[in-house]
């Protein structure tokens, strides 16, 4: 399994939110790149950005900030938030970001990931993101009335990289993430799954790794590494099944 260390990129900085609320915004650093540069030092494999701006307003906001992330590390990036048009998504993979991701596009746009998955073999993925079992979108502002699951299910034949799931009500409080829904998930499609929301400590990670032998392509963590409770190589090796 992979290790995601998370760059959640707010008005230029690294911050975290709590339930996806932008003004429950905690800033960690205003320098990504060096924190991505920091990532890639300790042995991690691959960065999560999200464009919690982006997200919002369906368009790039972070734009500079992610390219100094793309100039600063050498391992592979996936990039979510505001990605909403083919337009977007030609854009940021030519520029380098080895994978994007689409989520509120995935549900009311259907078409641009199929279409994107045709022209872009293996460097899309979907981010599903779920409040009490809903589907979230619009940087979360606005929930859906159809389940991750099914919406997962309508990308099954169109060779999507990997489902990112996070359960919204985890995320950012450090409670641990929804294991048995994101297990759920994963049992329901053949479609690799990404877990998100609420990894706090080593001990998550053990839990997710058991959990989800053979069908979680990885996990992400962000808030936690920044507060010290799990250290990003340690984490990475660990979910590679390496000595720590």
């Amino acid at each position: 399994m992979i290790f995601f260390p998370a760059i959640d990129l707010k008005d230029g900085q690294c911050v975290r939110l709590l339930r996806g609320e932008m003004d429950q915004a905690t800033v960690f650093g205003d320098d990504p790149a060096a924190q991505a540069k920091a990532f890639e030092d300790a042995g991690c494999d691959w960065i999560h950005v999200v464009d919690l701006n982006g997200a919002f307003e369906g368009e790039p906001v972070n734009g500079a900030a992610v390219d100094g992330i793309l100039d600063a590390v050498s391992i592979p990036i996936e990039l979510g938030g505001g990605i909403r048009n083919r337009e977007t998504v030609d854009m940021w993979l030519e520029k380098g970001m080895r994978r994007v991701i689409l989520g509120t596009a995935a549900l009311k746009d259907p078409d641009l990931v199929k279409d994107s998955c045709a022209a872009h073999p293996g460097r899309i993925a979907v981010g599903i993101d779920a409040r009490g079992g809903k589907v979230a979108v619009e940087g979360w502002a606005e929930t859906a009335d159809i389940t991750a699951e099914d919406l997962a299910r309508k990308f099954e034949d169109a060779g999507v990289a990997a489902i990112i799931y996070t359960d919204i009500d985890r995320d950012g409080l450090m409670k641990g993430p929804n294991v048995e829904a994101t297990l759920k998930l994963a049992c329901a499609i053949s479609i690799p799954v990404i877990a998100s929301g609420g990894v706090s400590s080593m001990d998550d990670l053990e839990a997710l790794k058991i959990a989800g032998d053979g069908l979680f392509e990885g996990v992400i963590s962000g808030r936690a590494i920044y507060d010290g409770q799990i250290d990003p190589g340690e984490a990475a090796s660990f979910l590679k099944g390496e000595s720590v």
